[in-house]
């Protein structure tokens, strides 16, 4: 087996900006690729956050110090295990060595991934939302505007401009379903119950979510869950299926994240877990590229609600994979038909191999 690492950074289509950042950094992302003597090749990706404590740097370096030789495509719980014998093993770096190995497996088995996880997919049924950050209300109106093929929108909150861009947004799509997103904004429970009856009054927004920094208090958690008028959905407190139990007491749905859990393996168990105890699912994404997009498309069939349209906002995307016209997602159309079925367009990276 051949591994070869690149860090790529991709070019947002517009300044992308949230309540728990403060803005302008560059969105790096970490493409990994194994190669085994057959010559199947499986992809990977990562884009890890500072928020989380691992640059795409560091992350990039740990992938390079690792022995491909011990990864297999055709024993990918001995290569996860394998993998988890190194030390301090980087969140991200997990989620992107499980994408490939999976979409190598899958692959050599010339099944998308979605078959090989005895899941499925239904074309024509899965809608992702389209997401607008924090921004100026005349921007805000505009973004909105851009996405009017998009049946649902999901707006950034945590800003003193909030009533003026959720106004903008409404000046321009008056009944459209929006997902609301705090990013921890709203500090007191509070404060937060403040927004959320705020918000209710629209009419039209589905849930919010993160309404309270990820280390808030079991108690306040289940105070706000208890009043709230609009169902609340965990992101930033919510990781893998460890974090499920804790997360039943506070909220009423969780979004799954590939590069929180560790790639499709835990979020797979994740979102199972996650049903079982009675949570609405949702899985979400980062500013990524198609290959993580598309791997986390082929968990749809375990998912209430989708938002995986990080690819949708970058403008150098170096994959093409699943599609999302008018916001349905669609495997129809990929030249890949196998494992997660994403192929080359370009890459515009340094790289390197071990």
């Amino acid at each position: 087996m051949k591994l070869n690492a690149r860090l790529c950074e991709l070019r947002p289509a517009s300044p992308w900006k949230i309540a728990s950042t403060t803005g302008s950094a560059p969105h790096h992302t970490v493409i990994v690729e194994l190669t085994d003597a057959d010559g199947f090749i499986g992809l990977g990706e990562a884009a890890p956050s500072i928020l989380f404590g691992e640059p795409a740097a560091d992350v990039l370096e740990f992938c390079r110090q690792l022995d491909a030789g011990k990864f297999s495509f055709n024993d990918v719980p001995g290569s996860m295990a394998f993998l988890e014998s190194r030390p301090a093993v980087p969140v991200a770096a997990r989620c992107a060595l499980n994408l490939a190995l999976l979409d190598g497996a899958a692959r050599r088995a010339g099944r998308p991934l979605h078959d090989f996880l005895g899941l499925g997919f239904h074309e024509n049924q899965h809608v992702t939302s389209f997401s607008i950050g924090l921004d100026a209300p005349e921007i805000i109106r505009e973004k909105v505007l851009a996405a009017a093929n998009f049946p649902v929108l999901k707006l950034k909150v945590g800003d003193p401009c909030d009533p003026e861009n959720f106004a903008a947004l409404r000046s321009v799509a008056p009944e459209k379903p929006v997902r609301v997103d705090a990013n921890e904004g709203w500090k007191t429970k509070e404060e937060a119950l403040r927004h959320l009856e705020w918000l209710a009054r629209d009419g039209h927004v589905q849930f919010v979510e993160q309404p309270l920094p990820r280390d808030a208090s079991a108690a306040d958690l289940a105070w706000l869950k208890s009043r709230s008028p609009l169902p609340l959905f965990a992101d930033e407190s919510c990781h893998t299926v460890r974090d499920i139990a804790r997360c039943v007491e506070g909220f009423h749905g969780v979004n799954v994240k590939l590069v929180k859990t560790g790639g499709v393996s835990m979020a797979h168990e994740t979102l199972l877990a996650a049903r079982r105890a009675g949570l609405k699912t949702m899985i979400g994404c980062m500013i990524e590229t198609s290959v993580a997009i598309s791997a986390a498309a082929h968990l749809a069939e375990l998912a209430d609600f989708l938002d995986v349209d990080g690819n949708l906002l970058i403008t150098n995307d170096p994959f093409v994979g699943v599609t999302a016209e008018k916001g349905i997602l669609s495997f129809a159309h990929a030249k890949e038909k196998n494992g997660l079925c994403v192929s080359r367009r370009q890459i515009h990276s340094r790289s390197s191999s071990t």
